[in-house]
């Protein structure tokens, strides 16, 4: 019954229906601040991936700056290879952080609309205190996400830029330009692995609040 449910959920995830897919969750014990907790994790773990990523691909760029003969074609074909494996880290970072934010639309929806529902004065001040709080570490956490976020492009761009200019110039001259390149592809690796690690910390003390 689980596995009928859980694969219920996941169709309504992929069609898109929102609402009806917290609602299904709801129904098994799931409520959205748990759905939140699980995908900050999930964000979390996607930006330590794309570190890895990142980092490999500015390890192949200093590769093929440090060509010393053999087959050009297959240092591109490296090069390529983890750009394009860069560019699935970096897309995956961006849906990973904007099903944060949905579900925390949602969740912080219900609980203003749920506070008018108190009887007790002293209830209802705590809970619209811990909204606020929630609101506030969730605010910081999006904003240290989306400045990770913003430093992947940068990286991207320079990349995509050499290896196409790789690909249509497989010679020493080549090696030659790329060698131009390197200093600004590794300062941006540097000041994305920085930012996700910001990112990462602000995850660690959010999701610990949550469970608190």
């Amino acid at each position: 019954m689980k596995i009928i449910a859980s694969a219920f959920i996941a169709m309504l995830a992929l069609t898109g229906c929102q609402s009806a897919y917290y609602a299904a969750w709801e129904k098994v014990g799931v409520e959205k601040r748990d759905i939140l907790v699980d995908r900050v994790e999930n964000a979390k773990e996607s930006q330590e991936e794309a570190q890895e990523q990142f980092s490999s691909a500015l390890e192949a760029f200093s590769a093929a700056v440090a060509f010393d003969g053999g087959e050009l074609e297959a240092v591109y074909d490296r090069l390529n290879g983890q750009f394009e494996d860069s560019v699935a880290a970096a897309d995956n970072v961006t849906a990973r952080i904007d099903k944060v934010e949905a579900v925390a639309e949602a969740l912080f929806e219900e609980w203003q609309e749920e506070l008018e529902k108190y009887q007790n004065a002293s209830l209802k001040r705590d809970s619209a205190a811990k909204l606020r709080e929630t609101q506030r570490r969730y605010t910081s956490l999006m904003k240290a996400m989306r400045k990770a976020e913003s430093k992947m492009p940068p990286v991207l761009n320079a990349l995509q830029d050499n290896v196409l200019y790789l690909k249509h110039n497989l010679n020493a001259s080549a090696i030659g330009a790329l060698q131009g390149e390197l200093s600004t592809i590794e300062n941006n690796v540097a000041q994305l692995i920085r930012q996700m690690n910001s990112a990462i910390a602000e995850s660690d003390a959010f999701i610990a609040s949550m469970k608190n």
